[in-house]
């Protein structure tokens, strides 16, 4: 644990994700998250920068998983070597929250969480730390906030949150949690004003979430009281590993938020993207006259519109085409409309099918 004072608040960025849907620059070993997909830094170094102001390195923890732990070091040298929460097995974000809870209210058991995915973009960063401040000082009254993104479009890749009555400020109750809309759905959605996306990110007080814990997921609870008694001794180690996995492997949408009553939601508009897919770089990235978004190189866009172009160190020409993608990872290369960019997880798929483990 860390052993300067704390400040109070305490960012936990969840670095456990795979980030197959952006193969072949995505792999086992350099997922999503340790890309330079929005800017000429990795995803995970601009989560932290964007807290910049709002906590310090040294009371910010990554949570993943140990392939990714030197990885992490590495790309986050500010951040404390012990900071890392190393999970022994990826059991979704409930769990992953949870340890970093404990660790936490080891530290301060009312210091305030902020759960930020590490994968994301935010381009209006004094916007976006102005909804974290509102949802800070409404975390500190009991509440589990969550941040909101005001919907630009029927995007049926998210969920979304309906909004309920005023709290304070521009915060509201939550109404319910949404699933991932049909088209149509998701443009009632639009249309109503009454619904943001969910961005997965969560400001809470440690105790108040270990409360939620024990009430809505005992079990969860239960093997995290064990690890709570352990941490900071030399039985930590090993007593997570044994307890770790007793854990239900839970998102915390299902786990706590939807089941807790004291749940709100502050709206943002922050310039936020998920970078889900190659089809997301040009909200992130600046595109020519076409609408062409070319990284590396060289590359030679030609009578082409709307294309996404990744290049390594091989020139790529791409001439008389419209709206497709092209990657070039060096040792696979991956070609598809910019629509059938959800579809990159069906090659991760195949090679697997195929054992072409050195692709992956």
């Amino acid at each position: 644990m860390a052993s300067s004072k704390p400040t109070g608040i305490f960012p936990v960025i969840m670095a456990g994700g795979s980030g197959t849907r952006f193969w072949p620059l995505s792999r086992v070993s350099r997922p999503k998250q340790f890309l330079p997909l929005a800017t000429s830094r990795p995803l995970i170094v601009e989560t932290l920068a964007r807290l910049k102001g709002l906590a310090s390195p040294k009371h910010s923890y990554v949570v993943c998983g140990a392939v990714h732990a030197p990885m992490v070091k590495k790309a986050l040298p500010a951040l404390p070597k012990q900071n890392i929460i190393v999970e022994p097995q990826a059991r979704n974000t409930a769990p992953a929250i949870a340890l970093a809870t404990a660790h936490v209210a080891h530290v301060d058991p009312q210091g305030i969480v902020i759960v930020i995915p590490s994968d994301q973009h935010v381009s209006d960063i004094p916007a976006f730390q102005a909804s974290l401040e509102e949802a800070i000082a409404v975390a500190r009254t009991g509440q589990i906030v969550t941040l909101g993104i005001h919907p630009t479009r029927p995007e049926t890749g998210y969920g979304y949150i309906q909004v309920g009555e005023p709290l304070s400020g521009t915060t509201r109750r939550v109404g319910r949690f949404a699933e991932k809309p049909d088209r149509a759905t998701a443009e009632q959605y639009l249309v109503s004003g009454e619904y943001l996306w969910n961005a997965g990110l969560f400001v809470f007080r440690a105790d108040v979430m270990l409360e939620a814990f024990k009430r809505h997921m005992p079990e969860l609870s239960q093997a995290l009281d064990v690890v709570r008694a352990s941490l900071g001794t030399k039985k930590e180690a090993a007593v997570v590993r044994r307890e770790f996995p007793k854990m239900p492997a839970t998102s915390i949408d299902y786990g706590v938020a939807e089941k807790a009553q004291n749940i709100a939601v502050v709206p943002s508009q922050c310039g936020w993207s998920d970078v889900g897919s190659f089809n997301a770089l040009p909200e992130v990235r600046p595109a020519d006259a076409d609408g062409n978004v070319s990284l590396g190189g060289p590359n030679f866009l030609i009578d082409s519109a709307g294309c996404v172009v990744v290049g390594k160190d091989t020139p790529i020409a791409v001439v008389g085409m419209k709206d497709v993608v092209v990657v070039d990872a060096g040792d696979a290369i991956l070609v598809m409309p910019k629509d059938k960019s959800q579809d990159v997880r069906k090659v991760v798929e195949a090679l697997k099918a195929k054992k072409l483990t050195r692709y992956l």
